[in-house]
């Protein structure tokens, strides 16, 4: 993997915008590439975009988001607009997805920036959102194409990580956390990600050779056993989408995951970090399940928002992933909160409410509908990540038979 060097900030963004198209996208030579991100984005945009016609894309399309805009919406369109989302925006970016172009998110959005807006209304913009988008959504869990998420240092995020610094030094502290996180200050970035793929891949095999029925979480505020499909499986890090590309979804990862049963999923469990949805910063997150469905939940801060979502439709209350993570992960021993799922998933165990990815099941890329509701894959409109492992947390393997085998002590390895 070699040794961190020491590398100029404009030398790592170019590194980093290599690394997301090359390794993350792995965009091929005539594809088309769709591309989101803030507007403060745009240093790194460039570069990416740069290196996208590099590798012969034939066009890049770039959508910003523009959080001033939003906060205006919120403060003063009337509150029948936030049951409206552009469809034709989110139509034409499936439409782009059918024809064979690729997608890439830079995210950096600012975690708390509807912090204080009216919960009704950040509720039902994240429904409108939700019903418009799930035409590219259904094409981006389906993996029919190859997609990545890479970061970008902001500074409303970077006020948030570091609270303490001025905005320049706190911007600069977290390109660096993302430099470390994303490898880039490795010799050969690229070659860091072939042998952290491979580890990811040893890591799911292990795993898929179990063939475990169910997992037990055990900690403070946490007793869940969650089933598992029928013919689930591991999955981690680099995968081969539908379209025979294979490509790196998050950059960083460091998770191994599968889909849940939708119904056989029971007990409690308290978050372990914050999670930020949306803008909305949503902390002590407490739920109960009851044969795979949450019948109870509350938070400390956030619990409006949280009790909406939960609402949007009734896939919402069940749970479309479960992902493992050691303690050990770079982005753990960071010792940072991102107050980005990106980066926080990334650094303990995690739950998604919501839509399962089909690729975490034997044969699901090319199942029915049906045939992947009738293995327990959950459907909805969300997918929402929240963690809950920690070095206090255990996991235990159920088998069929009823023997248990411990996964995961006190949040690594056992």
């Amino acid at each position: 993997m070699g040794v961190p060097i020491q590398l100029g900030w404009q030398t790592r963004i170019d590194r980093l915008a290599n690394l997301a198209i090359n390794v993350g996208v792995n965009l091929q030579p005539g594809q088309e590439l769709v591309l989101t991100a803030p507007l403060q984005a745009l240093p790194l945009v460039e570069r990416v975009t740069e290196h996208a016609y590099r590798v012969g894309s034939r066009h890049v399309t770039t959508i910003f988001n523009d959080e001033v805009g939003t906060l205006a919406r919120f403060r003063y369109a009337p509150i029948s607009a936030f049951d409206y989302s552009p469809a034709w925006l989110f139509e034409g970016m499936a439409t782009a997805f059918r024809a064979g172009a690729a997608r890439l998110a830079i995210s950096g959005e600012d975690p708390v920036l509807l912090a204080g807006q009216d919960p009704e209304k950040v509720f039902r913009a994240n429904r409108a959102r939700s019903v418009a988008y799930r035409p590219a959504l259904d094409l981006i869990t389906d993996f029919s194409m190859n997609w990545s998420i890479v970061s970008c240092a902001t500074p409303a995020w970077a006020a948030q990580v570091f609270p303490n610094m001025p905005k320049e030094a706190a911007v600069s502290e977290l390109w660096e956390a993302i430099f470390s996180a994303s490898r880039i200050d490795n010799q050969d970035p690229i070659a860091a990600w072939a042998e952290h793929n491979l580890a990811l891949r040893a890591r799911t095999k292990q795993l898929n050779a179990k063939a475990y029925q169910a997992l037990h979480f055990q900690g403070p505020g946490t007793n869940l056993e969650i089933g598992l499909s029928d013919g689930h499986q591991w999955l981690g890090g680099a995968e081969t989408a539908k379209n025979g590309v294979v490509c790196n979804p998050n950059i960083p990862t460091e998770e191994v995951f599968t889909t849940p049963h939708c119904t056989r999923t029971n007990g409690h469990v308290r978050s372990t970090k914050p999670l930020s949805y949306q803008g909305t910063l949503i902390t002590d997150i407490i739920v109960e399940f009851k044969e795979g469905q949450i019948v109870n939940a509350d938070a400390r801060t956030g619990r409006e928002v949280l009790q909406k979502v939960l609402n949007t439709d009734e896939g919402a209350r069940r749970l479309g992933e479960v992902a493992l993570v050691p303690g050990s992960s770079p982005i753990s021993r960071s010792g940072l909160l991102f107050y980005n799922t990106l980066f926080d998933e990334n650094a303990a165990s995690h739950i998604a409410i919501g839509q399962a990815y089909r690729s975490a099941l034997q044969g699901g890329a090319n199942a029915s509908a049906e045939e992947l509701a009738g293995r327990g894959a959950n459907t909805s409109q969300i997918h929402i990540d929240w963690m809950i492992g920690s070095s206090k947390v255990d996991v235990d393997g159920v088998h069929a038979s009823g023997m248990i085998d411990p996964v995961m002590r006190n949040g690594e390895w056992a």
